[in-house]
């Protein structure tokens, strides 16, 4: 391999080995102007769309340790990123929605091969900030409960005085 090709290909084994996602779609039929549009919105959550071919997306990932995600054909555009891949799956969810392309193909998310269909399910999840809010609401519960539980006898022989007491009165 000629050293300007080993070093794009290092360029991008260098990116996918910061991300803790890769996303691989088709942007046949995007126009520039909506390519740079989503480019802008993916840069708002943290993620970017870069344009690679093909060869050089197989040996990168090949390199970085990550799992064979098939075939690839025709214009391919990788999403990664260093944060959530729901922010950048909702992003690309709302943009196909919008501009019908790009499609999304495959991905891999800590390095698990993920379907188009997994990574549209991924996007229909709640922010991560409300899952974590979910979470510690469901680990909470059972300690209320439980403290509730421990206080009821006392509570209740504290009723039973204090019911004496007025009765007496």
């Amino acid at each position: 391999m000629r050293p300007e090709k080993a070093s794009i290909v290092e360029d991008i084994q260098a990116k996918l080995n910061l991300s803790p996602f890769l996303l691989v779609a088709d942007y046949t039929g995007l126009k520039v102007d909506q390519f740079s549009e989503l480019r802008n919105r993916l840069a708002g959550a943290g993620a970017e769309c870069k344009v690679v071919k093909n060869t050089f997306l197989r040996r990168a990932a090949k390199d970085a340790g990550l799992p064979d995600v098939g075939e690839l054909k025709g214009q391919t555009a990788i999403i990664i990123g260093d944060k959530d891949v729901a922010a950048a799956a909702k992003i690309l969810k709302s943009f196909t929605a919008e501009f019908q392309k790009p499609i999304v193909k495959v991905g891999v998310v800590d390095r698990m091969v993920v379907s188009g269909d997994q990574i549209k399910a991924i996007a229909d999840l709640p922010a991560r900030e409300v899952l974590l809010a979910q979470l510690l609401g469901m680990l909470q519960s059972p300690a209320q409960t439980l403290v509730r539980l421990l206080n009821e006898p006392a509570s209740a022989l504290a009723r039973v005085l204090k019911a004496k007491s007025e009765k007496e009165s």
